[in-house]
């Protein structure tokens, strides 16, 4: 379970994501910021869904998002999106 959330914190530090700003758009945002301040992470998989409507490609965070690993604030992907990574 801790090795989970690491994971969930750093990803995966052999292999760096481009994450370019065009993809926070004000509903990406919203959620991200929403799950950030509740530290509800039950809306990830409608994160990577908003992601993708933005035109996100990367498999490495549509999948980090939509699988099982337990979320955490401090999740790499909603840290990207707010801009705190």
């Amino acid at each position: 379970m801790q090795a989970a959330i690491i994971r969930d914190v750093v990803g995966n530090p052999f292999r760096s994501v481009a994450f370019s700003p065009e993809l926070r758009t004000s509903t990406v945002v919203a959620i991200a910021q929403q799950m950030y301040e509740s530290r509800d992470f039950g809306a990830m998989p409608i994160l990577a869904d908003a992601l993708q409507d933005a035109g996100c490609d990367s498999d490495d965070i549509l999948t980090h998002c939509r699988g099982p690993v337990p979320h955490v604030r401090g999740c790499w992907v909603v840290d990207l999106v707010l801009g705190k990574s």
